[in-house]
């Protein structure tokens, strides 16, 4: 297993760097192929994604799947690369998030081999860092007919699963103002760049009013020359969400932002949009209890603030556990890294995961 995530990490895979992406994906496929799954690859400008299907055993081939998800793309660039071990971790760029839950799954499912399961559908995406827009209508499609969906994102830092997540949406404000000359004719000038100022403000007074509800203005930028009235604004913003209700109240009040200044015009677009899942299922829970006392680890689970893309199965209904990735931490941070036994532990418990579901 180490030496399989060694590979993968080896094959550095920005978000976005379809050439990479899908070198590491054929590579996956094949894989999963030699495992005896029937692999799919749906093409997209930025990066496939890949849905491999592992049949059931002898007498469950016609039950329902269960769906697991994954990711290939990370949030570093090429030059990142820098694999080291100390002390029984592993440190390196998506070791954490989440090469190393590919691993685990993979090896989980050879385990099965000789084991009764019903299917098993395996979805790896390659946007998931910044919101899977080209990933949803295929995790939707896969997500209606599953009996239950595991994630293989990696597990809160203490080890214990997640059961909930945040809803998590980016939202771009675009602001046109018009241009003059800021010392001959700065009244004939609308600035786009004050008027951006004004919204960031006021979206900050509206979020206020939601103690649930997080807000990151992450980029921003307008502008051209300190002469020149700027005609032109933007930014980009983060937003989390701690229920449905808040979530649709502050989009619905974004979508319909209003000039503070006469001469400019607001715009905002929903980029990405990951949906508030809420509530630990229980049936799936006790599957969870009978699988961690089969292979004595503890099975222990709580609500995550960063979102993936069991926001979105588990907002369809459908019972979600995540967090099935190596015990570590560091994720996006360059100290990434993971407790290396902890991959045969996760696979371990995800092969009676499977099994008994």
């Amino acid at each position: 297993m180490r030496d399989r995530l060694h590979d993968y990490v080896r094959h550095e895979t920005p978000t976005g760097d379809a050439a990479a992406l899908d070198g590491l994906l054929a590579e996956i496929g094949q894989r999963y192929t030699e495992l005896g799954a029937a692999v799919e690859r749906e093409a997209h400008p930025g990066g496939a994604h890949l849905v491999a299907r592992f049949p059931g055993s002898a007498g469950r081939e016609d039950e329902r799947p269960v769906l697991c998800l994954g990711h290939h793309d990370t949030v570093w660039p090429r030059g990142a690369l820098e694999w080291r071990e100390s002390d029984g971790r592993v440190f390196g760029p998506g070791v954490y998030d989440m090469k190393g839950g590919l691993v685990v799954f993979e090896t989980a499912v050879e385990s099965l081999r000789d084991v009764p399961h019903r299917p098993v559908t395996m979805v790896v995406v390659a946007d998931e860092e910044i919101g899977s827009p080209t990933a949803r209508a295929l995790l939707e499609r896969e997500a209606a007919d599953a009996v239950a969906a595991l994630g293989f994102e990696p597990p809160h830092p203490d080890g214990a699963l997640k059961t909930a997540r945040r809803g998590s949406t980016r939202v771009r404000i675009e602001v046109t103002g018009r241009e003059s000359h800021a010392a001959l004719a700065p009244e004939d000038g609308a600035s786009a760049i004050e008027e951006l100022v004004d919204q960031v403000v006021a979206l900050r007074g509206l979020v206020a009013g939601y103690p649930g509800v997080l807000c990151n203005v992450g980029t921003i930028g307008g502008g051209g020359r300190t002469n020149v009235v700027p005609g032109q604004a933007w930014c980009e913003v983060g937003l989390r969400f701690a229920d449905a209700g808040s979530e649709r109240s502050v989009l619905a009040a974004l979508s319909e932002l209003e000039p503070v200044r006469a001469g400019t015009i607001v715009r905002s677009t929903i980029l990405t949009n990951r949906p508030v899942w809420t509530g630990e299922d229980p049936g799936l829970a006790e599957v969870l209890r009978a699988a961690a006392a089969e292979v004595g680890q503890p099975a222990g689970g709580r609500p995550a603030a960063g979102g993936a893309d069991t926001n979105l199965t588990g907002s369809l209904g459908v019972p979600s556990l995540d967090g099935l990735g190596p015990v570590g931490r560091g994720a996006h941070a360059p100290d990434e890294q993971i407790v290396t036994a902890s991959l045969v532990e996760r696979a371990r418990l995800t092969a009676a995961l499977l099994a008994r579901l």
